[in-house]
């Protein structure tokens, strides 16, 4: 008999991801959240866990959780409750994490992703639910110790779990990807993998193609980045596979990634709803949620993603490409559209968002907000550049020198002197020069019709004027001056 290849596998992911949510105060107590202050100073008895110390739950925690679960198309509950979820752990200080078991805040949602599913149609993940919970402190691992720093404990998180409906580590990533910019338009989170304001934990598993019982799971953790999470899914998968078809068992367990070595290694057994002990928080009330706060709340929600990107390509009737990129991040629509405002002409302002200021992010691998730029002082740029103040080469210098000092476009190209001249005489006396240093060569290739050296006496042109002059009009001079000898 043949062995099974993996081809005659599917993969089935599911993944969880936590999102710290970014209130002035953590989730059941007063203690600032700050990320970066120094160890253990944002402690009070409450989130120490303390005898006799009562937690209250904090109302603009449940409202940013409330517009997680609107922009996830989940429905909101009635009343909210806490449970008690118990394990140890040295940065867990109460021995317990007060979490939502079995009521959660938000379910029964979905996440529409810009990839096509097996009809052609939109492919669409089920969010199971998510529900609030409170952070746990944080480990530090030294080379013979571990110390804790208890700052991050009680902050608020929520945990959106998506349904098992992803069938590929390259739709995990989009996934990914796709809600983090839908939370990135709802200011609920600053949603950096590198604070640990955003941290997924995978659920992977195997099973022969066309089987609907599911394979024995796997929780893949410690995965500080979405590439981290598809190479992670990409190892485990033919980990999996190898197991099953050397005819071993799988086991469901809890593993962690080395990003090191590139590979996953077993951390614990993986525990069930039952180990955990959960148990209804005996400190928190229920409360209800009025649906006229819901109302209110989804009143209030900005223009998501899906529909701003219709009415980019609708309105602005930009090229679907440029579109995704500038609706990609709300930061970067929004000063696109600030700058349209003042400049009715979409398109051109879209070609230098998506090509200039997005090389800009990218090399600096910084966030928009870290540039000193804004739409009006880009505005201010192509309109020099449509006035022929500059040409493409030196309004794309000037540009780079304006996102360092935040001046406008026309005193930046004053200071670094690429303002076009608007002398005739100047421009009259460098083509005079060089058609007299040419004149047995690109001007006689000219004269004989060869369209070619045109382009070598414009550049000569420019050269000499040291790029103070639009490009564009020196032909009909060069041609001009020509005849006139």
């Amino acid at each position: 008999m043949a062995h099974a290849t993996a081809v005659d596998y599917e993969p089935v992911i599911g993944l969880e991801v936590h999102v710290q949510l970014k209130t002035a105060s953590k989730m059941f107590c007063g203690c600032r959240v700050q990320f970066g202050a120094p160890a253990n100073s944002l402690t009070c008895p409450v989130c120490l866990g303390l005898p006799g110390a009562l937690p209250m739950a904090n109302r603009q925690a449940v409202e940013f959780g409330i517009r997680v679960g609107l922009a996830l198309n989940c429905q909101i509950a009635h009343r909210v409750k806490f449970d008690r979820k118990n394990y140890f752990y040295p940065d867990l200080p109460k021995g317990y994490q007060i979490s939502q078991h079995d009521e959660p805040l938000c379910f029964d949602g979905e996440l529409q992703l810009p990839i096509p599913d097996a009809t052609g149609a939109p492919k669409v993940c089920r969010i199971t639910r998510a529900h609030m919970e409170e952070d746990a402190g944080k480990s530090i691992h030294m080379d013979a110790s571990t110390l804790v720093d208890l700052n991050r404990a009680g902050t608020p998180l929520i945990e959106v779990v998506g349904g098992p409906d992803l069938r590929s580590p390259e739709e995990a990533y989009v996934y990914l990807t796709t809600l983090k910019r839908n939370l990135s338009y709802l200011g609920v989170s600053d949603l950096s993998m590198e604070k640990g304001s955003l941290r997924c934990d995978a659920n992977i598993s195997v099973r022969p193609r066309g089987r609907q019982q599911f394979g024995v799971r796997s929780e893949i953790k410690n995965l500080n980045s979405f590439r981290a999470v598809k190479a992670a899914l990409e190892y485990e998968i033919k980990r999996h596979i190898r197991v099953l078809e050397a005819g071993g068992t799988l086991h469901q367990e809890t593993r962690l990634w080395d990003e090191e070595k590139l590979e996953t290694r077993s951390l614990r057994s993986k525990e069930s709803a039952t180990d955990y002990r959960f148990f209804p928080e005996p400190d928190l009330n229920l409360f209800d949620v009025p649906r006229a706060w819901v109302d209110g709340v989804r009143a209030a929600l900005p223009e998501m993603p899906e529909k701003r990107l219709l009415r980019f390509l609708h309105d602005y009737k930009l090229a679907r490409a440029d579109a995704e990129y500038l609706v990609g991040d709300r930061a970067i629509a929004d000063f696109y559209e600030a700058a349209v405002a003042l400049l009715d002409n979409p398109r051109k302002v879209a070609a230098w968002v998506v090509v200039e200021l997005a090389r800009e992010l990218n090399e600096r691998n910084c966030d928009l907000a870290d540039l000193k730029l804004t739409p009006a002082t880009l505005v201010e740029l192509i309109g020099l550049q449509d006035a022929g103040r500059l040409n493409n080469i030196t309004a794309k210098e000037v540009f780079r020198a304006m996102v360092e000092s935040g001046e406008g476009a026309e005193a930046c190209a004053r200071r670094l002197n690429k303002l076009i001249e608007r002398d005739d005489s100047a421009v009259q006396a460098a083509i005079a020069e060089v058609l007299g240093e040419f004149k047995d060569g690109a001007v006689a290739d000219l004269r004989a019709g060869k369209q070619a050296a045109m382009g070598f006496l414009v550049g000569q042109c420019m050269r000499k004027l040291r790029g103070k002059a639009n490009p564009k009009d020196l032909p009909a001079l060069i041609e001009d001056a020509i005849r006139r000898e």
